[in-house]
C-alpha cells in the first residue's frame, strides 16, 4: 500500500522542553494508526507539526507525497483535521456550518453542496442539516466536526482525541463511522472508489480504541518507545500477567508488591493484575498461594491471564529510557 503519511526524524522543543524527539512515521493509505501516551507524551504537538501548524526544529513530514516544511498549502489540501475542540459556530446551522469549511477551502457551490449532502448522510446528521450547530448533542457535534474535516475529500485524517468526553455508545457509533470511512474510499477521497483509502492517525486515551487500529504506536516524554500491530504489543507482555480474585484487595496487594518477580501490582476493578518478571509466573502463583491459604478462610484466585493493552500502556509508561 502506498504510505499516505511519512514522518522522518521530527524534533520539536518548546525552550527548554523536548517536546517531540526523533519521531519517525510511515503510515499507509486506507489505514488506522493510534498513537497514545500519557499526558505530556507529545501526542498533540506530533499531530500539530504534522498538519504544519508548528514548525520542526528538524526533521520533516510528507503527506500525500508533499513536504510539509516545503509545500504546506499543498500539504494542507491533503488533510482534514479535527482538533480536540473543533471550533464550530453555534448560530450556523449543521449544513452551513459545513459549507463555511467548504468555502474556506476554495470548493465552489457546483462542488460543496452535493458533496455535504454526501458527507451528511454518511454521518447520519441528513435529517439535521437545518439544525443550530450550538443545539445539537455532544455526539451530533462530533459528527459536525468529522463531516467538515471530510467535506474536501482528504487523503489524510488527523484526529486529536476525537471522542474524549463523549458516552461509550457515541463513542462506538464514532467508530463505526471510522471503520465506514477507510473501506469506502469514494466517501474520503476524490475518485469514486478508486483509490486506496484514507489514512486516519488518532490520539486516543482509551485503550479499547487503541485496539481497534491496525497499528498503535506509544510515546513517552517525545519519543516512540513501541510501535506494532494490538497483537504484537500484548505478545510483549505474554506469560507475564497475573490476575489475582479475593476478598481484600488491600492485603493482597500488600502481599503481592514484596513478592520476588513481581514488577508493578494494579487494581482492575474487583481484580489485581499483577506484572511479574519473565519466567517468574509459576514462583509468584506459589508465593501468593502460600500466603492466602485456602485452610484459612482467605484463599485468593490467582491465574496466568493474556495481556491487555492497558497492561502494556502501564509497562511501557514506566519504562526506563
Amino acid at each position: 500500500m502506498t504510505a499516505s503519511i511519512v514522518a522522518d526524524h521530527l524534533r520539536k522543543t518548546f525552550g527548554t522542553t523536548l517536546a517531540v524527539n526523533d519521531l519517525n512515521l510511515n503510515i499507509a493509505a486506507g489505514e488506522i494508526y493510534g498513537l497514545v501516551g500519557s499526558d505530556g507524551a507529545g501526542k498533540t504537538t506530533s499531530m500539530r507539526l504534522l498538519v504544519g501548524a508548528l514548525k520542526a526544529d528538524s526533521g520533516d513530514a510528507w503527506i500525500g507525497g508533499f513536504s510539509v516544511n516545503r509545500q504546506t498549502e499543498q500539504v494542507r489540501a491533503q488533510i482534514g483535521y479535527l482538533s480536540q475542540r473543533f471550533p464550530f459556530y453555534e448560530d450556523l446551522s449543521v449544513l452551513e456550518n459545513i459549507r463555511f469549511f467548504a468555502e474556506v477551502r476554495g470548493l465552489s457551490r457546483q462542488e460543496w453542496l452535493p458533496r455535504c449532502m454526501e458527507i451528511l448522510k454518511f454521518v447520519d446528521l441528513e435529517a439535521f442539516k437545518d439544525r443550530r450547530a450550538g443545539q445539537l448533542s455532544g455526539g451530533m457535534k462530533q459528527k459536525l466536526g468529522l463531516a467538515s474535516a471530510l467535506v474536501t475529500r482528504p487523503k489524510v485524517l488527523l484526529l486529536d482525541e476525537p471522542t474524549t468526553g463523549v458516552d461509550p455508545v457515541t463513542r462506538q457509533d464514532f467508530w463505526q463511522l471510522l471503520i465506514r470511512l477507510v473501506t469506502t474510499p469514494s466517501v474520503g477521497e476524490a475518485g469514486e472508489g478508486k483509490g486506496e483509502g484514507i489514512a486516519v492517525i488518532l490520539s486516543t486515551p482509551y485503550m479499547d480504541e487503541a485496539a481497534r487500529c491496525q497499528r498503535v504506536g506509544f510515546m513517552r516524554l517525545g519519543r516512540m518507545i513501541a510501535e506494532g500491530t494490538p497483537s504484537q504489543l500484548r505478545a510483549s507482555l505474554e506469560g507475564c500477567i497475573l490476575e489475582v480474585r479475593g476478598r481484600s484487595l488491600p492485603a493482597m496487594r500488600q502481599v503481592a508488591v514484596k513478592i520476588k518477580g513481581v514488577e508493578d501490582v494494579r487494581a482492575f476493578g474487583d481484580k489485581l493484575h499483577l506484572r511479574v518478571a519473565r519466567g517468574q509466573a509459576e514462583p509468584v502463583l506459589a508465593a501468593l498461594a502460600r500466603a492466602f491459604p485456602v485452610s484459612s478462610g482467605d484463599g485468593v484466585e490467582a491465574r496466568l491471564v493474556p495481556p491487555t493493552l492497558e497492561d502494556v500502556f502501564i509497562s511501557l509508561s514506566e519504562s526506563k529510557d
